[in-house]
């Protein structure tokens, strides 16, 4: 059965709570920093479509996400995020059929300061790795990858603005699959109201150095903070839109659905 068909998505139909609303407000504040001493593990679903020469390719991608932070001193923290796919296509690659399991994973480590700075910028950076992980040829780049990455954002009342980013090139790995030079940039903005709901509009954009192409899903999410069975999580959903893809890629519309568990200290 493809796993785009099963149930990957936690049915919330549990009794759901509410924190108190300064503990939820503070949740989804340190939710919208990447950079946070909050352990959380998000599952971020994502639908895409039009994929493909013949734009008849769909795909899901199940994002699987730790974030866990190490207090090195009183000064520094380093945060490890980890991204994790659990793929399922239909020909993505043309007549390629389907492929289902797991894509490359990605590994970045942010040192921050545990104090924003004198402006009241928030500051990580760090080397990220690609590790191939891939179950299938057609599910990742059969490459080891190496680079920096960094974190820039100001958290000013209820508003969160900043940047994320990192580079990866290809240092090892299969001669007969393509070299990696590629750029992830993602900037975003967020608003967290008294209820602890959540609005984010963000941009996740890949350039290619090597094909020379860019991808540019646009996406806008509503996100609220529930307590479920005692577990304190953040439910997210919204649309997404390809504002520029390769002929191959992505067109039009696709979707977001998460789920964010967290375990504050």
């Amino acid at each position: 059965m493809k796993l785009s068909r099963l149930a990957v998505i936690p049915a919330l139909a549990l009794s759901a709570g509410l924190c108190s609303a300064q503990d939820a407000q503070d949740l989804a504040k340190a939710l919208a920093n990447p950079v946070s001493s909050l352990v959380s593990v998000p599952f971020q679903a994502n639908f895409d479509r039009n994929l493909g020469p013949d734009d008849r390719g769909d795909k899901f991608t199940l994002n699987i996400q730790p974030v866990i932070p190490f207090a090195l001193n009183d000064n520094w923290n380093l945060i490890s995020r980890t991204i994790l796919p659990v793929v399922d296509q239909d020909n993505v690659f043309g007549r390629s059929g389907s492929q289902t399991g797991l894509g490359d994973t990605v590994q970045s480590l942010f040192f921050s300061p545990v104090e924003p700075t004198s402006g009241g910028w928030i500051l990580g950076a760090g080397p990220v790795f690609l590790i191939p992980t891939a179950t299938d040829d057609l599910l990742g780049a059969d490459q080891w990858g190496v680079g920096p990455t960094g974190v820039a954002l100001t958290q000013r009342g209820p508003w969160t603005v900043g940047s994320l980013g990192n580079h990866i090139w290809s240092v090892a790995g299969d001669s007969d699959r393509p070299d990696i030079s590629q750029t992830f940039l993602q900037p975003f903005v967020s608003y967290n109201t008294p209820t602890a709901v959540s609005y984010t509009i963000n941009t996740e954009a890949t350039y290619n150095w090597k094909t020379k192409d860019w991808t540019v899903p646009i996406g806008a999410f509503i996100g609220k903070i529930l307590v479920v069975g005692g577990q304190s999580l953040q439910v997210q959903a919204g649309p997404r839109y390809y504002a520029q893809a390769p002929d191959s890629g992505p067109e039009g519309w696709g979707a977001r659905f998460g789920v964010v568990l967290m375990f504050p200290k």
